[in-house]
């Protein structure tokens, strides 16, 4: 009988990506290190190579993840302020995707795959602006949508960060959301 360990991972990509997500929600993307999470995985170190060939790689496909699953997240929200909720939701649900989605210092910003999760979240995301009255988003529909991009990022963010614990208390953030979008933007539904 040989001590060698052989290959057999089953999905090792998977198990490697879990791994990775586990670390940044904890540690930050920071403390990823590929040899570390090939330990975790209990493959050898080179294995995770074969499918990332390297830490940005890794970081490249955490992001285009989180675009994908961020878009879906999206798709069939009826108005802006439930695309609000819903990036609200995607943030608490998914903080790792999270982090890494809006750094792209971290990742390989030209990969097929990301650009093509990107392009999906922001169609999903411009989508619920094209439906704002045009009382509602001005004469510049895109500012709008940053308006409407920094409320809901700015909001997630700091609830992740811990930074809304007191002003929140125990009121749900996502109400608390709603509410705040009623302050800013007038749709339909709340005239």
């Amino acid at each position: 009988m040989s001590s060698e360990r052989t290959y057999h991972h089953g999905d090792l990509r998977r198990a490697v990506l879990t791994a990775a997500l586990d670390v940044i929600r904890t540690e930050g993307p920071g403390a990823l290190s590929l040899r570390d999470l090939a330990r975790r995985a209990g493959v050898s170190h080179a294995a995770p190579a074969h499918h990332f060939k390297d830490r940005t790689g890794l970081l490249t496909a955490i992001a285009a993840e989180g675009y994908g699953l961020f878009a879906d997240a999206l798709a069939d929200a009826p108005d802006l302020r439930e695309r609000g909720v819903r990036y609200v939701r995607f943030a608490t649900g998914h903080p790792a995707h999270f982090q890494v989605m809006f750094q792209p210092e971290l990742y390989r910003a030209d990969d097929s795959e990301l650009l093509a999760a990107r392009a999906r979240a922001a169609q999903a995301l411009r989508a619920g602006v094209g439906g704002l009255p045009a009382a509602g988003r001005g004469d510049d529909a895109r500012l709008a949508g940053v308006a409407a991009w920094s409320l809901a990022h700015g909001f997630a963010t700091l609830l992740l960060s811990g930074n809304l614990s007191d002003p929140l208390g125990d009121r749900n953030p996502e109400e608390v959301f709603r509410s705040l979008t009623g302050l800013l933007f007038t749709t339909p539904e709340s005239s």
